[in-house]
């Protein structure tokens, strides 16, 4: 076999291991709508930790609301004990507008689908939510700004693996192009002297 075939079967080799290893090893698993599948059990649908979020907290309660691509998801603790406030009615306003935020018994979470709503805070800017809290013996408002980046109004993700993985065969490839034409040069030169 000579040395053009061999590097052929080399970088073609080395192209197939690199595809291989980006698809099997690449972090940040997926579902079919975009949610992750890699995080703690239990929150299936978190978001990346670039997503917008607003903290805040009054005597009786704490949260943390979370903007997502189809929802604003807001987890409620109670500030002196740390446990989660399940059943709630609670309702969110920004600006105008104004939602109910439903309770997912499964996720332990209040989430906000109302289309105007996440429509009004999907603009890059700064947002100010008022939630109202009320657990039948209590109640409390609670106020914020949630921040939306451009690039989280975006939902920018990054670089998804594939092409990271078909960059570095690009890569290969040329290597092994300008490898077969420098062999090709010295064949040529050499068979002519």
């Amino acid at each position: 076999m000579n040395n053009t075939h061999k590097i052929l079967r080399h970088t073609t080799l080395a192209a197939c291991l690199c595809i291989a290893a980006a698809a099997w090893a690449g972090p940040g698993a997926h579902g079919p709508n975009g949610e992750h599948l890699d995080g703690p059990a239990g929150h299936s649908h978190s978001v990346a930790s670039t997503a917008p979020r607003m903290e805040t907290k009054s005597e009786d309660f704490e949260l943390v609301a979370t903007l997502a691509e189809d929802e604003l998801s807001i987890l409620i603790d109670r500030f002196a004990t740390n446990e989660p406030v399940l059943g709630a009615q609670v309702e969110v306003q920004t600006g105008q507008v104004k939602a109910v935020a439903k309770f997912h018994a499964d996720h332990g979470d209040y989430a906000v689908a109302d289309e105007a709503f996440l429509k009004a805070l999907a603009s890059p800017g700064e947002h100010a939510l008022v939630v109202t809290i009320s657990t039948g013996k209590e109640s409390d408002l609670l106020d914020g700004v949630l921040k939306v980046e451009a690039a989280s109004a975006e939902h920018a993700h990054g670089v998804p693996r594939w092409a990271w993985a078909g960059g570095v065969v690009l890569l290969l490839l040329g290597a092994g192009a300008v490898a077969l034409r420098s062999i090709r040069r010295r064949t040529a030169l050499g068979s002519a002297a």
